[in-house]
């Protein structure tokens, strides 16, 4: 684990029976280095004593809106000045919605207005709340505003259900406090392009050809180039994800169309990461009125779609990195070798389709690197934002 010397860390503590997790947390973040104040909500306080917590930490607990500040500025706002980054864990249902309509009504949600550094949110709770659609419309409010979410895991709850609401492991909580905080800023400078999610090819104004692509994938990769510095161009077929921050978007839907803008925005771009799952193939005849259901069989004409990768590969300029994606059911490296050939590509991520937890629709990846030089570098079973950063910890070696 990195160390966290000099980084002020302001934990959040609710009531949910999570709680004494929280004294684990912190122990583990202070070993690391890191100043830790506490933040104690008084449901919280009626499972674990603030004492525990002050021993631990070694700084005073705050529980108490009007306790007497140690100087003229008032406690919510000096905490939330000196904190790197701000965390509630265990976070309830209770907290979750306070936070999403701004409701400030105790010192934990106060302080939680005024804070200006990232967030991380770990819920925990029964696991019929947390799939309640309530309580996940509010944490979709939280993403889009920026807070980030370590999710609960699944197993036996303290109520006797079996589920999903166990508060993530302490030393997950810490790894992904030290990756926020450590993240590297090796791509200041540079404009990365990356594409993402499906391209959708039309039939007839209600009929498409598409693929199970979700975008996430492209998404974590555009997040993790620009929490590391890059001046990212995210281009992306339809898809239901909020875009990551400081990110420009550019929505497109046919496989011409991200064509025409990944050519548009690729000179400009020192790297390129073709992400998108691009429809092979397009109808060759559009109808323009709904195709009606009066046949036994219809045949399909399909023509083939612009080669974006190849494109790229052909008029690639000095210096440009260009990554490109292959996914595969059957002889992973070898047709993955010969894209990366055939592409003129610097790079490849091949992933396996058959392979539980890899490839569309999922939070993780099983993920293959191949080099220009014929490096073969198999990354384990690891969620899409760790590949992420595997992918562009490989680009800054290239």
């Amino acid at each position: 684990m990195s160390e966290l010397n000099d980084k002020a860390i302001l934990l959040g503590v609710t009531g949910g029976i999570a709680a004494y997790k929280a004294v684990d947390v912190v122990s583990r973040l202070v070993k690391l280095g890191a100043t830790v104040n506490v933040i104690m909500t008084r449901n919280a306080t009626m499972l674990v004593q603030p004492l525990t917590f002050r021993y631990i930490s070694r700084n005073p607990v705050v529980v108490d809106m009007f306790d007497e500040p140690e100087s003229w500025k008032p406690k919510h706002i000096s905490l939330a000045d000196k904190a790197d980054i701000f965390v509630i864990a265990p976070a309830t249902a209770n907290m979750i919605g306070k936070l999403a309509y701004g409701i400030a009504d105790d010192m934990l949600s106060t302080t939680a207005l005024a804070i200006r550094c990232p967030a991380l949110i770990a819920p925990a709770m029964n696991c019929n709340m947390y799939d309640n659609p309530i309580l996940q419309a509010n944490i979709d409010i939280l993403k889009k505003r920026h807070f980030e979410f370590i999710e609960p895991e699944y197993g036996m709850l303290a109520c006797g259900y079996e589920g999903k609401g166990r508060l993530a492991d302490p030393i997950k909580i810490v790894e992904r406090i030290q990756q926020i905080l450590n993240v590297p800023r090796d791509f200041e400078g540079k404009t990365v392009l990356v594409t993402a999610g499906p391209t959708r090819e039309a039939l007839d104004p209600v009929r498409f050809i598409s693929n199970r692509s979700s975008g996430k994938m492209g998404y974590a990769i555009a997040e993790s180039a620009s929490k590391r510095g890059a001046n990212v161009i995210l281009i992306s077929g339809p898809t239901t994800l909020n875009p990551p921050n400081n990110v420009k978007l550019v929505n497109v839907e046919s496989a011409i169309q991200m064509r025409d803008e990944v050519m548009s925005y690729a000179a400009q771009s020192q790297i390129i990461i073709m992400s998108a799952a691009v429809s092979d193939y397009r109808p060759r005849d559009f109808s323009n009125q709904k195709i009606k259901r009066d046949k036994d069989i219809i045949t399909l004409v399909l023509e083939e779609n612009p080669d974006i990768l190849a494109e790229l590969g052909r008029n690639k300029s000095n210096g440009q990195i260009l990554v490109g994606f292959s996914m595969e059911t059957e002889n992973l490296l070898e047709n993955s070798r010969k894209k990366l050939e055939k592409k003129n590509a610097d790079l490849i991520v091949a992933n396996d389709l058959s392979k539980e937890g890899a490839g569309f629709g999922t939070d993780t990846n099983i993920v293959t690197l191949i080099n220009s030089s014929g490096q073969i570098k198999e990354l384990p079973l690891m969620s899409k934002y760790d590949v992420s950063n595997a992918i562009l910890d490989e680009i800054i070696n290239l």
